[in-house]
């Protein structure tokens, strides 16, 4: 199974979203990778294998500081494992990243269609698919990052959790699920958010959550948080209590 973790706060992004990762690697996985957004733009980096690798590839990257930021652990389904195929993978401009859980059905039909556009691929995931079709959409409707994944996803077939970034918006985070598991941690710090396919990497630091339902959105911008259906309905978040502990 794969795994999410993301971060949006005051906080290094990094070291909580390294520390997620390996919270969830109970759950198996191929490879390893993040986006994170700081003052040098959005960054990228993934690798096969271990998050420990994940690690040691940062380390040769010197110190990296950022205040947001999504990672991920991969379970090859579309695409062998390696780390042109691990997670994030980036839109056709490389200004929006995304990560992925479950599966795009129809990715080979939206793809075919993307190709004829013009679009390149650099993977052999259905995930690249997605976040090229979420661009497109933004770019040829004129609409913002949270409408051009709502509109996106009314066209795709199958199952997924997903969390995106932009580098064009700041402090943003977007992320939807049906089918794949979503919690999001909202911190006591005002504007401090925490998002996992669990509760695991988030108990530590907040035990105030609430689970995504299937076929809704959430949007967290500026230290705000929204929900909204896939058919453009506004929710009201259900927060619980976390019963379980670190230990």
């Amino acid at each position: 199974m794969c795994g999410i973790v993301a971060y949006v706060g005051q906080q290094d992004a990094l070291p909580i979203i390294l520390k997620g990762l390996k919270r969830l690697e109970y759950r198996g996985y191929d490879s390893a990778g993040v986006a994170l957004l700081d003052q040098r733009g959005l960054s990228i980096y993934k690798k096969k294998g271990k998050v420990a690798e994940l690690e040691n590839h940062l380390a040769e990257n010197g110190e990296i500081h950022a205040k947001v930021g999504i990672g991920h652990t991969r379970w090859a389904t579309h695409g062998e494992p390696n780390t042109a195929n691990a997670h994030p993978h980036l839109s056709q401009s490389g200004d929006i990243a995304l990560i992925h859980n479950g599966i795009i059905e129809n990715y080979a039909t939206l793809k075919k269609v993307l190709v004829q556009r013009g679009h390149t691929f650099k993977s052999d995931t259905d995930t690249e698919v997605l976040i090229h079709l979420i661009e497109e959409i933004k770019i040829n409707e004129k609409v913002d990052l949270l409408e051009a994944v709502r509109l996106a996803l009314n066209e795709v077939i199958g199952a997924y959790a997903i969390v995106l970034l932009s580098k064009n918006d700041p402090n943003t985070l977007i992320a939807a699920r049906k089918g794949s598991p979503l919690v999001v941690g909202i911190s006591d710090t005002k504007g401090e958010f925490f998002l996992a396919s669990d509760a695991t990497p988030i108990v530590e630091y907040t035990k105030t959550v609430t689970y995504i339902d299937d076929n809704e959105i959430v949007s967290i911008h500026d230290g705000e948080m929204t929900i909204k259906t896939i058919d453009n309905v506004h929710k009201s978040a259900y927060m619980q209590q976390l019963e379980i502990s670190l230990d």
